[in-house]
């Protein structure tokens, strides 16, 4: 016989897959906002607000570093990298500061979503040097 309490439970674990990445999702959105008011924050030390700033300008920017249609290659910085200078940069600020920002964040969020007009050109300078760089080393050499 099956007691209510581990139907509940197998319930929850089969609708927490689509649901914890959804949670897992708003968490990095969340994150990512209170990176970029961090940048703004007095109680932020320097060198994180220069991390916060580069990590919110690329997740903010509307053009990706490595384009999505390059296969596998194309998804390793959102799925991996992203993630990765988020959790690090967000284990560099302090946890009281960091939980205001991440409220602060919660409450604008529910409004519209920023964009970063920075992040989109820095991506594309870094886009137009490499294009230069390939080819000066192709026409040249």
């Amino acid at each position: 016989m099956v007691s209510p309490e581990s139907s509940t439970s197998e319930g929850a674990a089969r609708a927490s897959g689509p649901e914890r990445v959804k949670a897992w999702a708003r968490t990095m959105q969340r994150d990512i906002l209170a990176l970029y008011l961090a940048v703004r924050d007095p109680r932020v030390p320097w060198y994180v607000k220069a991390l916060a700033a580069a990590t919110a300008a690329y997740a903010l920017s509307p053009i990706d570093l490595v384009p999505d249609f390059i296969p596998v290659l194309g998804y390793l910085d959102d799925a991996l990298i992203l993630p990765a200078a988020i959790a690090l940069t967000v284990r560099l600020i302090p946890d009281d500061v960091m939980g205001e920002l991440r409220e602060e964040a919660a409450v604008r969020l529910a409004g519209q979503r920023p964009h970063s007009r920075a992040g989109a050109v820095g991506v594309i300078a870094l886009w137009l040097g490499l294009c230069s760089l390939l080819v000066w080393l192709l026409w040249f050499r």
